[in-house]
């Protein structure tokens, strides 16, 4: 089991979880994160960090498999983030906004730079 980052991360891009993360298995995306898949270590501790509840277990009944493969991707190209940052400017207001992979960004974001 690993944990993935899902579409209400899209636009909001909250970075509470990184904090916590015992093992820096995120990476930034221009406008979301993911988690690497082969780095969490399943210990959930980023799950309750996340104030867009956008986190869920790869087994979650939730969860489609387009996720799991959407978070190995581009963990693999995005640079990796283990700093606390600002939210996106809109995070408030877009948290919950169903259906906002039309919205994912797939460029890099900054990473701890």
């Amino acid at each position: 089991m690993t944990f993935v980052v899902t579409d209400n991360c899209i636009l909001c891009k909250y970075t509470d979880c990184v904090a916590v993360c015992p093992v820096d298995c995120f990476y930034e995306g221009e406008n979301m994160l993911a988690i690497h898949p082969d780095e969490c270590i399943d210990c959930g501790a980023c799950v309750p960090e996340c104030p867009a509840e956008a986190i869920f277990p790869d087994i979650h009944t939730a969860i489609e498999p387009q996720w799991i493969q959407l978070n190995r991707k581009y963990s693999e190209k995005w640079p990796n983030i283990t700093q606390r940052k600002s939210p996106m400017p809109n995070a408030v207001a877009l948290n919950g906004v169903p259906d906002k992979l039309r919205f994912l960004n797939s460029a890099p974001g900054c990473g701890d730079q």
